[in-house]
């Protein structure tokens, strides 16, 4: 068994970032992150994007509003992003409140600053092997993660276990495109007989939101694990009461496997990378 070092991987992305991004001086990469409201794991996971931004070299900048905030309020800051040049990226920070439509506010960002990847454009051309299309930066950072660890895709079958516009469906996009080559299997909670299926599985990528869903049983000897869950479960040991956890059985499905990612240490630190890298190629891109 071959642990996959996601906070390694992530260092060698975001190394050649920082290089990239000072050949461009004095133009400087700018990602512009919105939240609304205060829920603890989006400051959190703002205030980190905010920190690698600047390790890096690039310029983050934050605008908070209020949860009861207006989607014409929301929608006029959005435009002014749009339109400032400075800014090379947009990230809305989701969960968004209830009242504000989401796949709406994402559509508010102009393609060539969506650089969570998580608009109809954005989305479409990635389905579509188009240039110029920014991936949502999770599912990115699975491929990323495989492509650096030298693990062989073309031709596998990968079994993405998860279907959201986040992470399971752009990751079945990225894994069948030209480069990749694999042959994709979409499950969900809604498969039948889903062990069977997983079972067949050459990469599997676990994506489903479930502590340790993935368990030894449904996952065949020499295949290459990919976990993308963030679980909290209940720790009395730990100070905060809690650990996280993945998708993934690890300490069963490791000994089984040729390849698998750690949580936390894993897909997360990727995540992060393929941002600082989308928003690069979107500065590089407007640099022309």
């Amino acid at each position: 068994m071959r642990l996959i070092d996601g906070n390694a991987i992530a260092q060698q992305v975001l190394s050649e970032v920082r290089e990239r991004a000072a050949r461009l001086a004095p133009t400087v990469p700018h990602v512009a992150f919105v939240r609304v409201g205060e829920d603890p794991a989006s400051v959190s996971y703002v205030a980190k994007k905010q920190k690698t931004a600047a390790e890096v070299g690039m310029k983050a900048s934050l605008t908070v509003f209020p949860s009861d905030v207006t989607k014409a309020e929301l929608f006029a800051h959005l435009d002014a992003l749009n339109a400032d040049p400075s800014v090379h990226g947009i990230l809305i920070q989701a969960p968004l409140p209830k009242h504000l439509p989401e796949t709406e506010v994402f559509n508010r960002v102009a393609p060539s600053k969506d650089v969570d990847g998580f608009g109809t454009q954005s989305i479409g051309r990635l389905v579509q092997e188009l240039p110029g299309a920014f991936a949502a930066c999770t599912p990115a950072g699975v491929v990323e993660l495989l492509r650096r660890s030298g693990v062989e895709t073309a031709g596998r079958h990968a079994v993405v276990v998860g279907r959201s516009l986040i992470v399971g469906k752009p990751a079945a996009a990225l894994l069948l495109a030209k480069g990749c080559d694999c042959t994709v299997t979409v499950a969900h909670s809604k498969t039948r007989d889903l062990a069977a299926i997983v079972r067949q599985a050459d990469i599997v990528v676990a994506a489903i939101g479930r502590p340790r869903f993935i368990t030894a049983d449904m996952v065949k000897p020499g295949a290459v694990v990919i976990d993308v869950g963030i679980n909290r479960v209940p720790d009395a040991t730990k100070k905060t009461g809690f650990r996280i956890v993945g998708d993934v059985d690890f300490d069963a499905v490791a000994p089984k496997c040729e390849a698998i990612t750690p949580v936390p240490g894993g897909v997360g630190p990727m995540t992060v990378a393929m941002l600082m890298m989308n928003t690069l190629t979107a500065c590089e891109r407007a640099r022309g």
